[in-house]
């Protein structure tokens, strides 16, 4: 989804795919397959590159560093992106800068996590520092009893991080970008929801949410930004907890266009991925507002149909309107290959461009219409 952008300003991009069958094959005409966990691989891929970036967290930190010793133009370099690598990391840096955090600890056995849950109180949630993400890698532990069955994850890494299972009403993203300068934008706090642990809407701008509440959520995204030295996209997940400190507990960081910002393409002046492309090429960023009152994204996981394209007529027709966006994967239960944008008018149309949204996606995932349209609620999702 990068290739579009870079095309319209005349860079030229350069993906380093991990097989022939990827998405990014068909959208890039330079797309050698390597494996991103060899050291030589990079190299090699890195020469004749002005900046090298990333559209996920887990090349591995030491290559980073070497490539970055080898000359190469890291962005961002691998003391920013850490933190979106390790957990453990970033829960300490976020007590640094004095952000709103939820109750957490390193933990390195079932004895140090039951101490942690009787503190805390129970349940809570264990996470895998490293590799986790879409809800792999997490899990809830609801006792003390029921702690004793995570010893198998102890055996396979150590230590993890053991977290308060936070109260929360809603889940927001804070997407800002930033430049090597230092310069930054944030593009409007919103609202996600997430089914099974993995995003399967999101509502921009997040709806009656708190002025000083989004102000302070962008406020800290920003911060981190700058606090961590972070180049190109980062989103800041978190918890929107009212009545309590900041209204926000942070969740996680992403350090790459992220899938809560894909609403940006059709629904913001500048999308995520030219924002990308402009932050880490340290050019002016462009500007951030929204272009509506309301921009559903509603993504589509694989499902019942394997041929997507057949479906497109009916789903195209049910909604003129609907941008669609298919990421060119091949289709299985449960995977993400593509999503749905829909602008709205009103903010008050809110709901409406929920359901159009979703009965376009349903169509493209089964095949055929929904048999009859549920009411649509933020509770049922959350």
């Amino acid at each position: 989804m990068m290739a579009p952008a870079a095309t319209a300003l005349g860079f030229e991009l350069r993906v380093l795919a991990e097989g022939d069958d990827v998405s990014a094959v068909s959208a890039v005409s330079t797309s050698p397959v390597g494996d991103y966990k060899d050291l030589q691989t990079l190299l090699d891929f890195s020469k004749g590159l002005d900046v090298m970036t990333f559209d996920h967290e887990h090349v591995p930190t030491t290559h980073l560093r070497a490539l970055q010793d080898a000359g190469v133009n890291i962005q961002p370099g691998p003391d920013a992106l850490v933190h979106a690598q390790d957990k453990l990391v970033m829960r300490a840096a976020i007590d640094r800068l004095e952000l709103p955090n939820p109750a957490w600890a390193s933990v390195d056995d079932v004895q140090a996590l039951v101490r942690f849950g009787d503190e805390t109180g129970w349940p809570v949630v264990l996470k895998t520092p490293r590799g986790g993400y879409d809800g792999k890698g997490v899990r809830i532990v609801a006792s003390a009893e029921e702690a004793a069955d995570t010893a198998d994850w102890f055996a396979s890494m150590s230590p993890l991080l053991a977290e308060a299972k936070v109260e929360f009403s809603r889940e927001l993203s804070a997407l800002v970008a930033r430049t090597p300068d230092g310069e930054a934008r944030a593009w409007p706090v919103v609202h996600t929801i997430q089914v099974d642990g993995v995003c399967d809407e999101v509502i921009a701008p997040a709806q009656d949410i708190p002025v000083e509440v989004a102000a302070a959520a962008e406020d800290a995204a920003l911060r981190i930004a700058a606090e961590l030295g972070v180049t190109g996209v980062l989103a800041v997940e978190m918890f929107e907890t009212p009545g309590s400190g900041a209204g926000f507990l942070i969740n996680e960081l992403a350090m790459r266009p992220h899938n809560t910002g894909h609403w940006t393409q059709d629904g913001a002046v500048t999308s995520q991925f030219e924002q990308h492309l402009r932050a880490v090429l340290n050019l002016p960023l462009g500007a951030t507002d929204a272009l509506a009152p309301v921009t559903v994204m509603k993504n589509f996981l694989g499902g019942d149909n394997q041929d997507l394209y057949a479906a497109f007529p009916q789903a195209l027709a049910s909604e003129p309107a609907a941008k669609v966006h298919c990421y060119g994967k091949s289709v299985r239960p449960g995977r993400k290959i593509g999503h749905v944008n829909l602008v709205g008018s009103s903010a008050v149309d809110v709901d409406s461009v929920r359901r159009r949204a979703g009965i376009v996606a349903g169509i493209i995932r089964d095949g055929r219409a929904p048999a009859e349209e549920a009411p649509l609620t933020f509770e049922e999702n959350a």
